[in-house]
């Protein structure tokens, strides 16, 4: 187990991290989360005792770090830490003998690793030979080669395909199944709800939310729904029921205005897209992360701007200003040709450009109140 408790580290003027205390236990996967800054990593650094701490204590199994305890940790850096001109299985067998492995052992289980994660075929080329996802595999192979009991990962995902964080996270999961001490960092909320058991969002070197990930969503639930469909969705924000909606091509989750009805929604939703599946669900975590944690001003003002350019260029599309604008100029060209023509004629019968001139104005009348309709109507869905 390693418990910390009410540790806080300061940089000149900033507070990294603000009396943060918590308790991970073997078996679970511990999930440090927050956004980009949030004092994650100097968190992980105190607890490793890399970054001594202003104040505060951590324990791993009621001992506080002592030497013998480093080789019984496993620790991938947010950071590259590797050396790039040597070669790759080198740079393992190097970072084994700093834990106490040697000889046949370290190689043996160096290339069991170096298979598992198809990497065999590099063994003999250079750290910078290798793609950004390869070289995140070596980090993670070096931390987790020599078995440690306290595994700790700072954004082990980076740079990694979908292939091979399929393959990390079944790792983890034996991981779990060894009952070893987990600490995965991420600001990546979807990753976290797969793995954690437990969590801590922090948020400016503060808690904001803590716990058992099941009891978490069920104490924050809300009246959320999980639609699936097809045709366009942007509407579904706009709905009068819709606190905040997160919408994806052919999917979406609502987060609700109090106690909405389903049949009112669907009377809402049916009528503009074919729905597929519609259904009350808990939370998403990354719902839970927006409520607790919020979203940033400019993002808020980057939203409005788009919305305000999506519904002006929608305007422009609009294909009854366009007809009405057309009909403008096809009148007002075949009036002038006919002015044109009886004045050349000298001719007195004008009953026929009278009207078309009428026609012509009339065309005019109507497209400069289509087109304000249209204006009011982007004023108002800009709001």
């Amino acid at each position: 187990m390693i418990k910390a408790e009410h540790l806080r580290k300061q940089f000149s003027t900033v507070l990294a991290v603000d009396n943060i205390s918590l308790e991970v236990s073997p078996g679970k996967i511990f999930g440090l989360l927050g956004p980009n800054g949030a004092g994650k990593s100097t968190t992980i650094r105190m607890l490793l005792n890399i970054t001594p701490p202003d104040s505060g204590t951590v324990l791993f199994d009621g001992v506080p770090f002592q030497p013998s305890i480093q080789n019984k940790i496993g620790y991938l850096p947010e950071e590259r830490g590797l050396y790039r001109k040597n070669k790759l299985l080198d740079t393992i067998l190097y970072f084994a003998s700093l834990k106490g492995m040697v000889g046949s052992e370290a190689k043996r289980s160096a290339m069991q690793w170096l298979q598992r994660f198809d990497l065999e075929s590099y063994a003999t080329k250079r750290i910078e030979e290798l793609s950004k996802g390869n070289q995140q595999k070596v980090q993670f192979i070096i931390s987790i080669l020599h078995n440690p009991q306290y595994v700790v990962l700072d954004e082990p995902f980076s740079g990694l395909d979908p292939v091979n964080q399929i393959l990390l996270k079944d790792i983890l999961q034996d991981l779990k199944q060894q009952e070893k001490v987990i600490i995965f960092s991420t600001h990546q909320m979807d990753s976290a709800e797969k793995l954690c058991d437990e969590i801590c969002l922090i948020d400016h070197g503060k808690i904001l939310l803590e716990g058992n990930l099941k009891n978490v969503k069920q104490k924050l639930g809300k009246n959320s729904v999980h639609l699936e469909f097809t045709g366009d969705g942007s509407f579904l924000s706009q709905l009068p029921s819709v606190k905040r909606a997160t919408v994806y091509e052919n999917y979406a989750e609502l987060e609700l205005n109090g106690e909405t009805q389903s049949h009112n929604l669907l009377s809402m939703i049916v009528p503009k897209l074919e729905v597929r599946k519609f259904e009350f669900v808990e939370p998403s975590l990354n719902s839970i992360f927006l409520d607790v944690v919020g979203v940033p001003e400019q993002a808020h003002e980057a939203e409005s701007r788009d919305r305000s350019l999506q519904n002006i260029v929608a305007v422009k599309k609009d294909p009854r200003v366009t007809k009405a604008l057309f009909s403008f100029i096809v009148v007002a060209f075949v009036t002038v040709v006919l002015i044109i023509v009886n004045l050349k004629k000298g001719s007195g019968a004008w009953a026929t450009p009278a009207l078309f001139a009428g026609a012509t104005v009339f065309s005019l009348f109507r497209y400069l109140k289509m087109k304000s309709d249209s204006g009011k109507n982007t004023i108002q869905h800009s709001k």
